[in-house]
C-alpha cells in the first residue's frame, strides 16, 4: 500500500525504535492499540508506554481519518472494538479488518458462555447499526477448532472479518 502512494502506519510494540520511517510513506511505531490509555501515574514513570487507545494515537499524530484499519490484537479485539464504538472513533474509519479470536472470551471479558456471546454479538450488531457492512470473512483453518475452550467440528478459533463503512466520505 505504501508503494502505491498510501501513508501506512504499522504498530508493533516489539520494534526497537519508537518511530521509524522505513520508506517515504511507511512508518513503524513501537506501539500497540489498546482499549485504554496507560494510567497517568504509570505513564509518568514510563513516558514511552507501548499501548494507547486508537483515538489517542490519532490525536497524537494529528490524524482525523483512517482509510483502512487492519488489526490482529491477540484477543484484545473485543475490548478495542468496544472502545472504538463508545468513543465514536468508528466514524473515522473507512474499512475495518479485524482478526478475531474465539477460543476464549478475551481480555477483561468474562461471564457465562451465553453472556460472552451476547457481548460479542452486541458489538457486531453495533457495527451494523453504524452502517458498517461485512464484506469478507476468512476462517483460519491452521488454528485449533475451539470455541470458548470447547472443540467444535469444522470451526476455527480465529477468523478475519472485513467491514466497509457505507457512510465513509
Amino acid at each position: 500500500m505504501a508503494n502505491d502512494g498510501c501513508e501506512v502506519h504499522r504498530f508493533d510494540p516489539s520494534v526497537k525504535s519508537a518511530h521509524v520511517l522505513e520508506s517515504q510513506r511507511l512508518w513503524h511505531h513501537r506501539l500497540s492499540i489498546d482499549w485504554r490509555d496507560p494510567h497517568p501515574a504509570v505513564a509518568a514513570q514510563k513516558p514511552h508506554s507501548n499501548t494507547r487507545k486508537l483515538g489517542s494515537i490519532l490525536n497524537e499524530f494529528g490524524h482525523h481519518k483512517i482509510d483502512i484499519l487492519k488489526a490482529d490484537l491477540e484477543s484484545a479485539e473485543w475490548k478495542v472494538l468496544e472502545n472504538l464504538i463508545l468513543e465514536d472513533v468508528l466514524e473515522q474509519i473507512g474499512q475495518l479488518v479485524f482478526e478475531i479470536h474465539l477460543h476464549w472470551p478475551g481480555f477483561e471479558v468474562s461471564g457465562s458462555e451465553s453472556s460472552v456471546v451476547r457481548f460479542w454479538y452486541s458489538l457486531l450488531k453495533e457495527l451494523e447499526q453504524r452502517d458498517f457492512r461485512l464484506f469478507h470473512t476468512h476462517k483460519d483453518v491452521s488454528k485449533p477448532q475451539l470455541f470458548l475452550k470447547k472443540d467444535i467440528f469444522n470451526a476455527s478459533s480465529c477468523y478475519t472479518l472485513s467491514w466497509v463503512n457505507t457512510r465513509w466520505k
